[in-house]
């Protein structure tokens, strides 16, 4: 019978590629990793793994195996899941991803949900962009993760994950209140936009990438991350900023918010493992991460849009 570490540690090579990642994945040493696939290979009287450089690469056999292997790894993780819905547990190591301004925005009302509703249960919280948090869920190094995308550039969801859509996080053209289009009536068309200073995050952000899309040729001037700061900026009428909602608090004064034609949304969902559905954690994650967004208008600030 094959052993499932053994199938763990191909697994791990299979995703990472290196036997030192595959070994912090698995929290286990390199030597430990070697070991499992060596005596893999004499079970199986075949060669799974070969050296390719610096990495491993499968043989033929190898990716044959890591394909059953994930099917039943992740049988036992149904298994580990029915068992604990069976428990009605919520306890245990749970580990969160999001991205940023969700991260403000969202989850310390979850978090504070969970340490109230479910004491046992101990939940970390990590910051990553949506392939980081892809690729954390489907290693098994992330239970649950908070993703956003863009309407008009949907993300692909890789095979073997579940998903729920928490809402539209809707973003808005932040102005000086004397700007000239400030005190227009209705949304801002984004035709209107062209040859105006803005101060944006930097490449390779999504809002800076909506930007580009949006604006091929709009040139930021000012390039922070921080939102908080953005809006400093506007303040001292050094440009315009573009900034979705859940990123946003309360505006500083001289600042207005107004709504963009075409409206510029994103997605907000959450991911997790299908086989993990079942495993009480996740799911009481999921129900405080839907709660939590339900009522960020109750604590979030000032979300809403103001044209004088």
């Amino acid at each position: 019978m094959l052993d499932l570490p053994r199938l763990q540690a191909l697994r791990a090579v299979a995703v990472f590629g290196t036997v030192t990642a595959a070994a912090g994945a698995l929290h286990c040493t390199p030597s430990a990793i070697s070991q499992h696939l060596a005596k893999l290979e004499r079970e199986t009287r075949s060669t799974l793994v070969e050296k390719d450089g610096r990495r491993l690469r499968l043989t033929g056999a190898g990716r044959i195996l890591a394909e059953h292997a994930g099917r039943i790894l992740a049988g036992v993780e149904e298994a580990e899941a029915a068992l604990a819905a069976h428990q009605e547990t919520v306890s245990g190591h749970l580990s969160i991803a999001s991205f940023p301004t969700a991260c403000r925005g969202l989850l310390p009302h979850a978090l504070r949900s969970l340490a109230v509703d479910h004491p046992r249960l101990e939940p970390t919280l990590q910051e990553g962009d949506r392939q980081d948090s892809f690729g954390g869920v489907l290693r098994g190094t992330v239970d649950v993760a908070v993703i956003d995308e863009w309407l008009d550039l949907p993300a692909d969801y890789p095979a073997g994950l579940a998903s729920l859509e928490l809402g539209l996080d809707v973003g808005d053209l932040i102005l000086p209140v004397d700007h000239p289009l400030a005190g227009r009536s209705g949304p801002v068309h984004i035709d209107d936009l062209r040859g105006e200073r803005w101060i944006a995050s930097k490449p390779g952000t999504v809002c800076h990438d909506w930007l580009q899309r949006m604006l091929p040729g709009a040139r930021p001037t000012i390039l922070v991350n921080e939102f908080e700061t953005q809006l400093t900026f506007v303040a001292e009428r050094l440009g315009v900023a573009f900034i979705p909602r859940l990123a946003r608090s309360t505006l500083p004064p001289g600042v207005v918010a107004r709504p963009i034609t075409p409206e510029a949304a994103r997605r907000v969902s959450v991911v997790w493992r299908a086989a993990a559905s079942g495993r009480p954690a996740v799911a009481a994650t999921v129900t405080a991460l839907r709660e939590a967004w339900s009522h960020r208008d109750h604590w979030a600030g000032d979300m809403s849009v103001h044209v004088v």
